[in-house]
């Protein structure tokens, strides 16, 4: 069984409103666990097994004291813990200093700090540099999650990451959410696997999602909905997603696999990105009839 860990969404409030965000449609969204709650729900996942948990979804760190408090009673569980953030907080490095410090105390493992040319329209870059620096000067781990559409557009943004020293990943933007609505820009990737790990998220509200990315937007099939805290236990809610053939395919045999055995075509897989190709999948009523079908038996042998 594959470790058990979960993006936790204690709230999906944001202090800013970014075009490409796959958290949020156009509607204002302000959902919010109550603190006892959130402090309920955590030791339910202790209890089941869950050694991992992100804080995600809207901005965290706009309930500073609600976080240090949950990720304390994550260090104590022995859950490694990880913040998603904007950076708004760290307008000079003197605050930012302030508050990594107050985080690693609180037992917090990891920053991941968000970074693009729509999160930057909203949050000086300087707010990134300042969390990163606070974040080396105590042996904090963190690093820059800069999301791309891989345009020229992002060069500068780059080279301000490389300039300041800063640890960054590249993450394509999932056109979900507000990114919906952007123009889909063409690619061509390798012919690679695609395996996804597959995280839950908790969504402020207890829905409970198989995937922490997009999965939430599957309107027409809810294929990731795994249910609700309100009436199942997180254990019961994990077992369903570890269960779940077309769920193992995802993680073992990998979406462009998948993919292939749909009757895509090669050329054509290698235009999508990941999340874009596994809504092409398992959005469609169909399609995913048909790999449901699939999946226990001719599914499961499509593999080199």
């Amino acid at each position: 069984m594959q470790p058990r860990n979960v993006a936790f969404g204690y709230s999906t409030r944001c202090n800013i409103r970014c075009a490409h965000c796959v958290a949020a449609d156009e509607v204002r969204d302000d959902r919010k666990m109550e603190l006892d709650q959130a402090r309920g729900v955590l030791a339910e996942m202790a209890g089941a097994g869950v050694r991992g948990i992100s804080f995600t979804a809207g901005e965290p760190l706009l309930y500073l004291d609600d976080l240090v408090d949950l990720v304390g009673r994550c260090r104590d569980y022995g859950i490694y813990t990880r913040i998603v953030t904007n950076s708004f907080w760290a307008r000079t490095q003197a605050e930012a200093d302030r508050i990594v410090q107050l985080l690693q105390a609180s037992g917090l493992c990891q920053l991941r700090l968000s970074y693009s040319r729509w999160h930057q329209q909203h949050v000086s870059r300087e707010c990134v540099r300042n969390a990163a620096r606070g974040c080396r000067k105590i042996g904090l781990d963190a690093f820059v999650s800069f999301v791309t559409d891989f345009s020229e557009q992002d060069d500068p943004h780059e080279q301000f990451l490389r300039d300041h020293g800063l640890t960054f990943f590249p993450e394509p933007v999932i056109y979900a959410g507000r990114a919906g609505a952007f123009p889909r820009r063409g690619i061509f990737t390798d012919y690679q696997a695609n395996c996804c790990p597959m995280n839950p998220y908790l969504s402020p509200d207890l829905e409970m999602y198989a995937c922490c990315d997009a999965g939430s937007h599957f309107a027409n099939t809810g294929f990731f909905r795994l249910g609700s805290l309100r009436d199942t236990t997180v254990g019961e809610l994990l077992e369903a997603s570890e269960r779940n053939p077309l769920y193992h395919a995802i993680r073992t045999v990998g979406i462009t696999a998948i993919a292939s055995f749909a009757g895509f075509k090669a050329r054509e897989i290698v235009t999508y990105r990941k999340c874009e190709l596994c809504r092409e999948l398992f959005d469609s009523p169909e399609r995913l009839a048909m790999l449901r079908q699939a999946a226990a038996a001719d599914l499961s042998g499509w593999t080199r």
